[in-house]
């Protein structure tokens, strides 16, 4: 009776919102999920409102939005891709008004289980990160939202000393510098933080010199953060659960480590794995998911050296946190717990760093990731 009472109340307070954003949730569709869901988002109050399934796609595991809010990129985490060893990217046209997606196309990934997409600097080219088969691509974005013929692939190739999780590449995420100039990937499989001479004329990927930066033996590399300033880049290292902070030269993309500091409390016992990692728009805090321990640790930042000190541990009242999001305005945060089918949403201190609970949650099958984008 009392969530009953909780739902129309809920409900009642909605719509009554001006909402000024959309969120959108990419899940698994492998328990109960049918694809992309999207909500309205007031960031005034911290009001949500469900809209439902906005694109139905299996597996779109994470999601990118281009800058002028018209095109919506999902990957399709799958190993089969109309018969081949592939997956697959998802184009689809964003309705503002209506928050629904409209499908533009459906190309191969040109490996398995894509785990990471981003855009480029210009909007011209979208990169791809393919986990299991350890490659990734760059395929120039047209005109109307759909992808052409890839204009860069490039197959890793070695392994590190965990023999389960390492015995190939595993490319994690790919991502463009700040000036656009060249590209990172985290490779989980390597152990390496690779680095790319990227041309946005024509998309290509060149390997620089030096090519890569190696990561601690077995930590596992999994996502990375620029800074807001392009001085720092932030590495969360999945199966050490730690944080590597790298100085970056942005004229020659040389990455020098200034420091590696443990994701977990002291007293931490039991298995965790690290997933998502983020710079909040003022350079002043970095913030990390734990899965395991299922809380987001808080870290401020040295301005001068990129060093991070501790501020909180924050619980996020779920399970296994595999993404979170920092909203357009800095005021909260979005935890996707994927084995509790929930959001937690957190207010942020923009002083100090720190979460707040708050009673906002969203209820969806499967998060795994969360991307926000203006409402008309």
């Amino acid at each position: 009776m009392f969530a009953v009472l909780v739902v129309v109340l809920t409900a009642i307070w909605v719509s009554a919102t001006d909402y000024k954003y959309v969120v959108y949730v990419g899940t698994y569709t492998d328990k109960g999920s049918k694809g992309i869901y999207g909500y309205r988002f007031d960031p005034v109050t911290g009001a949500s409102d469900a809209i439902g399934l906005v694109g139905e796609t299996p597996n779109p595991s994470f999601l990118a939005v281009d800058s002028n809010h018209k095109f919506l990129y999902a990957v399709n985490e799958v190993d089969n891709f109309n018969g081949s060893q592939s997956g697959a990217v998802s184009a689809f046209e964003i309705d503002r008004t209506t928050g629904r997606l409209k499908l533009l196309q459906q190309v191969p990934s040109l490996g398995a289980d894509p785990a990471h997409l981003s855009l480029d600097k210009t909007g011209q080219y979208l990169l791809v990160a393919n986990y299991t088969s350890g490659n990734i691509a760059v395929f120039p974005i047209e005109k109307n939202g759909g992808l052409g013929t890839r204009s860069a692939f490039v197959q890793h190739a070695g392994s590190s000393v965990n023999k389960d999780r390492q015995a190939g590449p595993h490319a994690h995420e790919i991502t463009a510098s700040n000036d656009n100039q060249y590209v990172l990937t985290a490779d989980l499989g390597l152990d390496e933080l690779l680095v790319y001479r990227f041309n946005p004329k024509n998309g290509s990927l060149t390997p620089n010199d030096p090519a890569f930066v190696k990561i601690s033996p077995g930590a596992g590399p999994r996502h990375f953060a620029v800074s807001p300033s392009g001085k720092f880049v932030y590495l969360v290292n999945e199966m050490a659960s730690t944080v590597t902070v790298f100085a970056y030269t942005a004229g020659t993309g040389k990455l020098q480590e200034q420091q590696t500091i443990s994701s977990l409390p002291a007293d931490f016992k039991g298995e965790n794995t690290t997933a998502e990692i983020e710079v909040d728009a003022k350079d002043k805090f970095l913030y990390v998911s734990n899965r395991g321990d299922d809380s987001i640790e808080v870290f401020a930042i040295n301005p001068n050296s990129g060093k991070l000190s501790l501020v909180e541990r924050m619980p996020t009242g779920g399970k296994t946190p595999r993404h979170f999001a920092l909203d357009p305005t800095g005021k909260w945060l979005f935890a996707a717990n994927q084995d509790s089918n929930t959001i937690t949403i957190f207010g942020v201190d923009p002083n100090n760093g720190r979460l707040k609970s708050t009673s906002h949650v969203l209820q969806v099958a499967t998060p795994v990731c969360v991307v926000f984008v203006p409402a008309n």
